[in-house]
């Protein structure tokens, strides 16, 4: 079975940076395609990025602060978040779709993704 977990969250300040990660089990990621979303309170979920084979793809809203990366040798994947900001505050997932997608517009579409983890909190403080 497919097990995503993610940890990392935490409270923090605006300005610093975080790293949250995606255990990822019963299949492997490097054959995958990898995602993070966020959701902040009252709104929709929010694509930030994803990564497919060598490929990586960001939503272009986020300005640069976030980037995505997989260890393949701990089937783990990862988001680095720099200069944190209260609007960040959300609730943050990762997500694995079973094609490996060559294009942008498909990894951002929710629908492309079989299984998810339950999300980690990361609260940034003015």
């Amino acid at each position: 079975q497919v097990k995503l977990v993610e940890s990392g969250g935490r409270a923090v300040q605006a300005g610093d940076s975080l790293r949250l990660s995606c255990a990822v089990s019963g299949r492997t990621a490097s054959s995958s395609t990898m995602g993070w979303f966020h959701q902040a309170p009252g709104k929709e979920r929010e694509f930030i990025a994803a990564v497919s084979g060598t490929m990586t793809y960001y939503a272009d809203s986020l300005k640069g602060r976030f980037r995505i990366s997989r260890d393949n040798a701990e089937n783990t994947v990862y988001l680095q978040i720099y200069n944190l900001k209260p609007e960040d505050t959300a609730v943050y997932y990762c997500a694995l779709g079973e094609a490996l997608y060559q294009r942008s517009l498909p990894t951002m579409n929710q629908a492309s993704y079989a299984y998810w983890g339950q999300g980690t909190q990361v609260t940034v403080s003015s």
